[in-house]
């Protein structure tokens, strides 16, 4: 599903009244049908409900003003609290103003702070309000009088309701630029727009309800919109049904660059995900004093010593071996529990300069290009990066509340001017690619911010590569299965327990769920 910005929802919306000849007052009509329907299956009313209507003088109120009116059809009791003199309220807003008169539906006009004061409602006393002042356009922070509702409206006890948007957050922003409504259901329209699901203005959104009104798939083409959230029809098909007749050799051999003292289990963790995501063949790669640590944890998973460093890190004298291995292999993972010793450091920049099938850098190998960022290119190859936050904020040297703060234009910069692909990892992993596209992925929860959740997903994207998915399909499937195996976790066992090795272990329910597999069983 494309998510949008409030920019981008602006021109499909003019290319659908214009060029498509879908009236403006059809689409704010279906908006508000959709808002009364979105209710109804949210709260389930068994009486009338006392719905306070809080509508601002733009389309947004407009939409309030339909919303009243369907909420009265229904048999429920809507007033519309007009933050503005009805004679400012234009166009399709003030068609819909006008039948709210028609319909006795009580709207009362608060220009101002005074009239909110004298004539304002008391919001304690109503089952319900519907958010209706702003809308995706705002582009500055609620100040003043609406600052005032927006306080007032939050202490309220009742539900709230957003149209569209909570009233205070920009469209074109995940940022929270100012006083926002905190609303418990939003209903957004078409397409989700950016705050809607990235953090922190998605935390103000409540429940999420992306309706359609009736716009056309062909009014978003031509306008910009590269930004999608991973959605399970998706991922159909990425993952195949196997033909009986195969072996081992059919699915890839991945090559995992992984380990040092202390660390073991980063690359234990990654040599586990790789397996339990399917890859034919495994074989971790660490120091030689490590191996016999690995060959114990790892019955699975072929091993391979290597030379090693004072420090019992990998050695450059391992370049020769390491290039023996990648020799038959069909894809590369370099870095989980590497340490950032110097030696590995510059043995991680010959490998992957050299190395030409699909590689996945993680962990140490991402720092391993501190100060040397220049020597991380992909030009003609596959080459992902996933980060966290801190690790990307050491790679450009900026902070990480900077990362944190520009997730995404961050991710995407860096993505088409190394022409590598960058998943940079958190709440809503993003996902960014060569060509300046986005994916946001929707699963994963709190219980996942343990060590060695990132080695598992470098281990399940690495098995998706080896086993010749593009490294588009690879990072959106990996990075899903990844998310949902811990929120199949969570329900199971909880947040607080939940560990690494537990997204391996619900993994094959994530691949089943998403593969249909339990489905067909049913239907059987």
């Amino acid at each position: 599903m494309k998510v949008l910005t409030s920019e981008q929802m602006r021109k499909a919306d003019e290319k659908t009244i214009k060029e498509m000849g879908l009236p403006g007052i059809v689409l704010m009509e279906n908006a508000g049908i959709q808002v009364v329907e979105a209710i109804k299956e949210w709260l389930e009313p068994t009486q009338p409900l006392s719905v306070a209507i809080i509508a601002g003088k733009g389309n947004n109120g407009g939409d309030g003003m339909v919303v009243a009116r369907h909420l009265l059809n229904r048999g429920h009791l809507p007033i519309v609290f007009l933050l503005a003199p009805a004679d400012n309220v234009k166009g399709d807003a003030r068609t819909n103003l006008e039948i709210v008169r028609k319909l006795d539906i009580p709207l009362i006009e608060l220009p101002d702070e005074r009239a909110w004061e004298e004539e304002g409602p008391d919001l304690s006393s109503f089952d319900l309000i519907v958010d209706a002042i702003f809308g995706t356009g705002l582009t500055s922070p609620a100040s003043g009088y609406y600052a005032r509702v927006i306080d007032e409206v939050n202490q309220a006890p009742c539900p709230i309701v957003s149209v569209d948007i909570p009233s205070g957050l920009s469209g074109e922003s995940s940022e929270v630029i100012g006083p926002t409504i905190s609303a418990d259901l939003t209903v957004t329209f078409a397409y989700p727009k950016l705050p809607h699901i990235l953090p922190p203005a998605c935390e103000f959104v409540g429940d999420l309800v992306v309706a359609d009104i009736s716009m056309p798939p062909e009014a978003i083409r031509g306008i910009g919109a590269k930004i999608e959230l991973i959605e399970e029809d998706m991922l159909t098909g990425l993952l195949p049904p196997r033909h009986p007749n195969t072996h081992k050799g059919d699915y890839g051999h991945l090559l995992i660059v992984a380990g040092s003292p202390g660390k073991t289990g980063a690359a234990a963790l990654a040599g586990e995900g790789a397996l339990r995501i399917g890859a034919g063949l495994v074989t971790v790669a660490c120091s030689k004093s490590l191996n016999p640590i690995l060959e114990v944890k790892l019955t699975e998973v072929m091993t391979e010593p290597l030379p090693e460093t004072e420090e019992q890190t990998i050695s450059e004298e391992a370049l020769p071996r390491l290039r023996e291995l990648l020799k038959g292999k069909t894809a590369l993972v370099i870095g989980p529990g590497l340490s950032r010793n110097e030696e590995t450091t510059r043995l991680v920049q010959t490998l992957v300069t050299e190395a030409e099938l699909p590689i996945l850098i993680d962990a140490d190998g991402v720092n391993a290009f501190i100060g040397a960022v220049d020597l991380l290119h992909g030009e003609g190859r596959e080459i992902a990066i996933t980060p966290h936050p801190g690790e990307m904020a050491r790679l450009l040297n900026i902070s990480a509340s900077e990362v944190v703060k520009e997730r995404l234009k961050i991710a995407k910069r860096f993505a088409e001017e190394h022409k590598i692909w960058v998943v940079l990892k958190g709440y809503r992993t993003i996902i960014a690619s060569p060509a300046g596209e986005i994916y946001i992925n929707p699963t994963g929860n709190p219980g996942m911010a343990s060590g060695g959740t990132g080695d598992v997903l470098s281990g399940i994207v690495g098995g998706l590569l080896a086993q010749g998915l593009p490294m588009r399909e690879a990072l959106i499937l990996g990075v899903f299965l990844h998310g949902l195996a811990g929120d199949i976790a969570e329900e199971e066992i909880g947040e607080y327990p939940l560990a690494a090795g537990d997204l391996i272990s619900y993994l094959p329910e994530a691949i089943r769920l998403v593969t249909g597999e339990f489905e067909e069983e049913e239907e059987e």
